[in-house]
């Protein structure tokens, strides 16, 4: 889960076939994520903790466009998960400003290691660091106005228990934020029905989409929507 990989390394993962398959017993899954369904799909390694070079990234304005989007104001609390190197991290900070608030989770320490160095370096006082779980992101309930995954949907190992508990951490109005490309998983993409599925599956809606080719991919909106499900009467979702 939660890295952003490099364009240039795709077409030789997808050539090694470089995703792992699903759970093939119950045993390999984390105990934690035993009472929700396995996701019926591969998940992709990690393999970067970026996706482009930053300065590629601004070229086309990524972060800002991708904020617009979101509508992130001064004042938000916003969740970065996923984080890696801090690109949104670093330009969240300023754009939700002092009296809002950035949380970075990743689920790997010496990421989160990494990243809290930059912070320090770069003063920025509104931002703070978590460590999360492949079935959690392990963030505190109604806190959050936004919470983007970008570019790490589809190394997330096991979606429907990551979403479930997601979801009480938004606060009224919040939306999830997902970047991601409309490709096989094989090629660190998450099909857009896929995603828009394993969502419903655990109680969310789509209230939009943006293509962002410029971003690598789409932008997808979701709220909350209607009851979460029991964890037992989540239907999985079939990887096209």
């Amino acid at each position: 889960m939660i890295r952003r990989a490099a364009l240039p390394a795709l077409a030789a993962l997808a050539l090694l076939g470089g995703c792992n398959g699903p759970w093939s017993s119950d045993s390999d899954r984390p105990e934690t994520a035993r009472e929700f369904p396995p996701a019926d799909r591969p998940v992709a390694p990690i393999t970067s903790t970026k996706w482009s070079t930053e300065e590629a990234r601004d070229r086309v304005n990524e972060a800002d466009d991708i904020m617009d989007s979101a509508d992130v104001r001064p004042g938000m609390t916003v969740a970065d998960i996923g984080a890696g190197d801090g690109y949104y991290t670093v330009r969240l900070a300023p754009r939700v400003g002092a009296t809002g608030r950035v949380l970075a989770q990743d689920i790997q320490p010496e990421v989160i290691e990494r990243l809290a160095d930059r912070v320090a370096r770069e003063r920025l006082d509104n931002v703070s660091l978590k460590l999360g779980a492949v079935d959690d992101p392990r963030l505190p309930a109604g806190s959050f106005d936004r919470v983007f995954m970008i570019h790490m949907y589809h190394e997330i190992g096991e979606p429907y228990a990551f979403l479930w508990r997601l979801r009480p951490a938004l606060r009224k109005g919040g939306q999830v934020i997902v970047v991601d490309g409309d490709r096989p998983i094989a090629q660190h993409g998450t099909p857009f029905r896929l995603l828009v599925c394993e969502f419903e599956a655990v109680g969310y809606k789509l209230v939009s989409y943006d293509d962002k080719a410029h971003a690598g991919g789409y932008l997808a909106r979701f709220v909350p929507d209607g009851k979460r499900p029991k964890p037992e009467d989540i239907t999985v979702c079939k990887n096209p």
